[in-house]
């Protein structure tokens, strides 16, 4: 039987686990608590006896403090493990601002966050068999523009030429399992249409039946420093590298399809 041992068991990491189990997949993930069908990450005898077992590992923990937890604490383990196929799910952060330019995997890594750089690199070479997947803003039920317009949470902002890049939760999912079938190395999962967060705050409201909240400024909008970075970068994320290799396809090729199924 696959056997799936996930570092993080957070909101994309759930979501494959469910896709996987659907299948017939035994996975186990970590939590900082042991919460629920989890081991807690510090109980080094259950995480290492889990590692021993499974047949694929992947960790979705960014770095905290500036470093990165699972491999400060299990990296050896990790690189040591029998297991046949590892994954990372790092960002696409790690190209920093493009000024809206193109970006595939071969573009420099020049993020604003060294520590995240480097979680990217070292998972990249711990292993032969290592799949790095860089992710943009990750959506899907439940943590949607939808969910922020209902919350009154939703900004239009005034920045022309401001552009970003998406992926629905179920694609994450997709381009992890396509992975299983192609070989290692650094993916970008991203969908077809990059475009300004303005187009969704409209159409999220057009699908809601609400009005668009104004215009505004940075400042007036008064948004948390780290709702602020993520206008900070500007970059199209190009995903051409998993369609051909792994022949994976987003099953939401825009945030037209991705909201929709998020009603």
């Amino acid at each position: 039987m696959a056997h799936m041992l996930i570092f993080g068991m957070g909101y994309a990491a759930s979501h494959l686990a469910g896709r996987l189990q659907a299948r017939g997949w035994e996975v186990l993930g970590t939590t900082r608590d042991g919460r629920g069908d989890t081991i807690a990450f510090a109980d080094e005898t259950a995480v290492l006896i889990a590692l021993r077992d499974a047949t694929h590992i992947l960790s979705s923990v960014p770095p905290v403090d500036g470093i990165d937890p699972v491999l400060a604490r299990y990296g050896e383990a990790i690189a040591l493990s029998p297991a046949g196929w590892t994954g990372y799910l790092s960002s696409t952060g790690v190209y920093g601002d493009a000024g809206g330019a193109w970006v595939d995997e071969s573009a420099p890594v020049k993020g604003r966050r060294p520590d995240r750089n480097a979680a990217d690199a070292a998972w990249g070479g711990l292993r032969s068999d290592v799949r790095v997947f860089r992710l943009p803003g990750i959506y899907g039920p439940g943590r949607s523009i939808l969910d922020r317009i209902g919350e009154g949470r939703a900004h239009r902002i005034a920045l022309p030429g401001q552009v970003f890049s998406r992926v629905h939760v179920d694609d994450i999912a997709g381009g992890v399992m396509a992975s299983f079938r192609g070989p290692a190395g650094v993916y970008n999962l991203a969908d077809d249409e990059p475009c300004h967060q303005n187009r969704l705050v409209e159409w999220g409201c057009a699908m809601l039946g609400v009005p668009v909240p104004p215009l505004q400024t940075l400042d007036e909008a008064g948004l948390s420093p780290a709702a602020r970075a993520f206008y900070a970068e500007n970059r199209r994320v190009a995903n051409g590298k998993a369609k051909r290799l792994l022949g994976w396809a987003p099953k939401y090729p825009t945030f037209r399809e991705g909201l929709a199924a998020c009603r």
